[in-house]
């Protein structure tokens, strides 16, 4: 497997005594503690946008989490206004994918949890590669076209399709 160099992490600095919420970051979030290099977990790629990590049950023989380094509720929660955001995470996990030489972006899948069917509540893209090697309990979890998972495309093309929030 090709070695893949982490940036320097955009860290959000939580080291405040006092209990306000710190912006960007949810103290019991996981994926936020892991962004902000609590968890010992390596990071794929970090900037002040977007980062990455192999998920720790992995469905597919590649199969990393693209998150915002800031935290990000999950899909449902998201409006039009988040498209550049959800575009980034899909270029982000293609640009992971040619890293670790998977060039066939025919045989992979990008997609979301729908809530209630996402375990942590911070927004993440799974990329999954090459999807033809996914076993069984892999096919059902990341479905197509199911009730429990949405594909990025689809995703975006229904953030597309609300008027914007302010």
């Amino acid at each position: 497997m090709a070695e893949i160099e982490a940036a320097q992490p955009a860290q959000v600095d939580v080291s405040k005594s006092s209990n306000d919420p710190v912006e960007g970051y949810e103290k019991k979030c996981i994926f936020c503690k892991i962004v902000n290099k609590e968890m010992g977990t390596e990071l794929l790629h970090c900037d002040e946008k977007i980062s990455c990590f192999r998920d720790i049950k992995p469905g597919a023989p590649h199969h990393y989490l693209i998150v915002p380094t800031k935290h990000v509720g999950n899909c449902k929660s998201l409006s039009k206004e988040n498209v550049p955001l959800v575009k980034c995470m899909v270029e982000t996990g293609k640009e992971i994918l040619q890293k670790n030489n998977i060039t066939d972006l025919n045989d992979v899948r990008f997609g979301f949890h729908w809530p209630p069917f996402c375990s942590v509540t911070h927004l993440h893209l799974h990329v999954l590669a090459p999807a033809s090697q996914m076993g069984f309990m892999s096919r059902l979890f990341y479905r197509l076209n199911s009730y429990w998972f949405i594909t990025a495309d689809q995703l975006i093309e229904l953030l597309n399709s609300k008027g914007d929030t302010n």
